[in-house]
């Protein structure tokens, strides 16, 4: 249940990157999300 809370929050980031950027600002955004929840997840244990 404690993964519950940063999953909604990147995909609440995902949801607002994907609407207000565009182009290369967009991807480079979408990638650091993504390495940050992976870091997240894999980095602290979240998944234990």
């Amino acid at each position: 249940m404690e993964l519950a809370v940063p999953l909604i929050i990147a995909l609440v980031l995902v949801f607002i990157a994907w609407k207000v950027l565009a182009g290369l600002a967009k991807t480079v955004v979408l990638v650091v999300l993504a390495a940050t929840a992976a870091w997240f997840v894999f980095g602290t244990g979240g998944m234990a």
